[in-house]
């Protein structure tokens, strides 16, 4: 199941920059672990949906995972072989803006060492270097 908004303000996002660190959803808030971006990128539904099951597949229905970014924008592409100009392209997928320091998913109900395994195949699927964090003791 593809993430994506339900309905948004505008059809078409102009494509900005992505600059800075994240000042929001920086830090661990539901679980006891977290995947947290080193790098800023764009991650795709499809992207975020791989990592989930990639996730989910290796911890056996064990423990709660929370998806912490959400495809919110939307980008546009010109058909292949098409002449410069005649306007913007159509909506063709959705994408989380994703800057250094926001976690990504985060995961409780499981050990240490299944969480950090789990996340690295989960990285593999995703577009930004990440890191492996732990809810701290007190």
């Amino acid at each position: 199941m593809m993430l994506m908004p339900k309905k948004t303000k505008f059809r078409k996002f102009q494509r900005g920059r992505n600059r800075g660190k994240a000042t929001r959803n920086n830090t661990l808030v539901f679980g006891d672990f977290a995947l947290q971006a080193l790098t800023a990128n764009d991650v795709t539904d499809r992207q975020i949906e791989a990592a989930r099951r990639a996730l989910t597949r290796y911890i056996k229905r064990g423990g709660k995972v929370w998806i912490r970014i959400f495809p919110d924008r939307s980008v546009t592409r010109l058909p292949a072989e098409t002449r410069m100009g005649k306007g913007k392209g159509n909506p063709e997928f959705w994408v989380a803006r994703v800057k250094p320091g926001t976690m990504l998913f985060e995961l409780s109900g499981v050990d240490p060492e299944v969480a950090r395994e789990a996340f690295r195949l989960a990285s593999h699927k995703l577009p930004v270097k990440t890191k492996f964090v732990m809810k701290q003791k007190g």
